[in-house]
This record gives structure tokens, sequence and C-alpha cells, in this order.
């Protein structure tokens, strides 16, 4: 192969490093598990297989009743890198934490695979519509749902008197209750893990602050 046509193919790898940079750069801002460095190695190594695929086997091609697919090479990408996304994704106490970084890791390794089959565009359209969609998704529109779900638990001194205070406080913030689990600690205090639902992010913030003013109220983890 040609210098000039290898340093073509080396272009096509720093492309693609740059776009896991600009990807992994707004996951690490927002203190996720893949970050710079783990997007930008999708994104090379992805393009580095797209390019094997495509221009790797060129010395047998000339071999007589030698028939290849070069794109069973590069579809492999795309199941070997959901393995590496899978990795990305928690589960803790009935809670799903790392999905949009696992979609992201796996959409990262097929802007990869555009650069390296030389759709520069494509790739970097791509990276620009997931940066769009990380970022502004983030914030806080009328029109999307803004709710929270998760696991809210208390340490709580007292007995019936102040599960029905707690209650009260829920329905004051429109909290809803989908699951309940009381331990008890102690002889004087009970561990009540809420699986709950909010309406609006706010509110949860608000009743935490709450329940932090609660002297009755030992622990509060969410």
């Amino acid at each position: 192969m040609a210098l000039q046509t290898q340093a073509e193919l080396i272009l096509r790898l720093f492309v693609a490093a740059f776009c896991g940079f600009a990807i992994g750069y707004e996951r690490k801002n927002r203190q996720k598990e893949a970050g710079i460095r783990t997007h930008m190695i999708v994104a090379l190594g992805a393009a580095l297989v797209m390019i094997v695929s495509k221009y790797g086997f060129f010395d047998i091609y000339q071999l007589k009743g030698m028939s290849l697919d070069p794109s069973r090479v590069a579809a492999q990408v795309v199941s070997g890198v959901s393995f590496l996304g899978a990795g990305a994704i928690l589960v803790r106490r009935n809670n799903v934490n790392g999905l949009t970084t696992a979609a992201g890791v796996w959409t990262t390794a097929a802007v990869g695979m555009a650069i390296g089959a030389k759709l520069y565009l494509i790739g970097l359209a791509t990276t620009l519509l997931v940066l769009a969609i990380q970022i502004l998704l983030h914030r806080n529109f009328s029109w999307l749902p803004s709710g929270d779900t998760g696991t809210l638990t208390l340490i709580v001194n007292g007995g019936g008197d102040e599960m029905k205070a707690i209650q009260k406080t829920l329905g004051r913030y429109h909290i809803k209750v989908h699951n309940v689990r009381i331990k008890q600690e102690t002889p004087e205090q009970l561990r009540v893990a809420l699986e709950i639902e909010a309406n609006e992010s706010g509110d949860v913030r608000r009743l935490l602050s709450v329940f932090a003013d609660n002297p009755a109220i030992v622990s509060v983890e969410y």
C-alpha cells in the first residue's frame, strides 16, 4: 500500500479519536463511568477494525477461487462493543444507571466505523448529534417529563407516629411510593427503604432537605 494511502488512513484514526474525545469529554464532565479515554479508544479501535475490514485483505483478493466478505469483520464490532457497554450499566437497589453512557459507547463505536470507512461527514454529524442529545436533553424543558425515581433510605428514631409524619411529608411533595421495606435496626431505630417517584426532580431535593432537618431522622440516603 502506498505511503500516501497509509497517511490518509492514519488521518482517519485521528479524526475518529477526536470524535471519541468530544463525546467522552461530555460524559466525563457528568462524572460518568466511561469517560474520555474509554470513548477515544472505542472510536479509535472501531475505526481501525473498519480499515482492516476494508483494506486488510487486498493481498489475497487476487487469488482465484477465493471468496471473502470484508463486512463480516466490521459487523463483529457492533456485537462486541455491546459487552463493553454492558460494563457501564450499574444496577443498585433496583435502580439502573449507565444506560445512556452504554448507548453512547456503542454509538461512539459506530462513529469510529464511519470514519474508518471514509464517511467523514456522517461520522462528524453523528458526533454533533450525540453531543446535542446529551447536553440539551439534560435541561428541564416544559414539554419534557422531568420526573425522578430512586430509592430513599431513612434511619428513623421512633415508631408509628414518626412513620405517619413521613407519610404526610411525602404526600405534601407529591411523592409516589411504589414499595416499602422496613427493618428493625436497633430497639429504637428503624431502617425504611422507599422506592419513590417524583413528578419533578426538584421535589426530591426539597424532600431531602426537609428530612435532613428532622431530628427524628438519623440519616438520609438517596
